[in-house]
């Protein structure tokens, strides 16, 4: 009961800790699914909780936390669906719209967080990891759909038809970090405007968290001004 009430208050003080945690064990073990269903049960599991961690951060105004509760619950729902064996596209590109929205509102209720005050704290910390593991994760469930909607929408040398998950991932860090590693290259119009907007918010992100925490940490260490003693 102890070790039970111990992690929880660890999961209070740091939520933002565990999201980059969870983001980054599905990551690992991605490489090992190989559609051993055991393996795909797992990365279920673990991206529901991600969902769950989710709920847990976004705490903004009651109707922003209701819409992202929302978007959180329907894609649980239709996750739900495709994992017992549900293969129309059409669920398939409401699923990873609604968890493309639901990782967005995370981001920006994270940010949004680590905007509110002057201090930096040990979770703002990790809340700037996991902002940036959030849009990465964004933009590869848009990049899901835009190849649902728009067949041949990627065009790689390795493989033809649907990419995989992975490739998708892989892409959308790339295209994030602005290192352009991948060997996938989008080819159609809509394929184009989202790798173009992921560019740009992977730029203005990675300037405005560097900013942001170099503010923080400069007033941290601003020495205390005293009022002087009335005469």
């Amino acid at each position: 009961m102890q070790v039970w009430k111990d992690f929880w208050k660890g999961f209070r003080l740091l939520p933002s800790a565990w999201l980059l945690l969870t983001q980054l064990l599905i990551l690992v073990l991605t490489a090992f699914t190989r559609d051993i269903p055991s393996f795909r049960a797992l990365l279920w599991v673990l991206g529901v909780l991600v969902l769950l961690i989710i709920a847990k951060v976004i705490r903004q105004t009651p109707t922003f936390t209701i819409l992202g509760l929302s978007f959180v619950a329907c894609a649980v729902l239709f996750s739900t669906l495709i994992m017992f064996g549900v293969q129309d596209p059409n669920i398939q590109m409401i699923a990873h719209s609604f968890e493309a929205c639901a990782y967005f509102c995370a981001a920006y209720g994270l940010l949004r967080y680590m905007f509110a005050d002057r201090y930096l704290t040990k979770d703002e910390l990790f809340a700037a990891g996991a902002v940036f593991t959030l849009i990465a994760w964004g933009f590869a469930f848009l990049y899901s759909v835009c190849q649902l909607m728009y067949p041949q929408s990627f065009s790689n040398p390795n493989q033809s038809g649907l990419q995989s998950w992975l490739d998708l991932l892989f892409l959308s860090f790339s295209l994030q970090s602005a290192t352009g590693l991948s060997d996938l290259m989008p080819m159609s119009a809509p394929a184009r405007v989202l790798a173009m907007l992921q560019m740009f918010c992977g730029v203005m992100y990675l300037a405005l968290i560097v900013s942001r925490l170099i503010a923080l940490q400069y007033i941290a260490h601003l020495p205390e001004r005293h009022e002087p003693k009335d005469k």
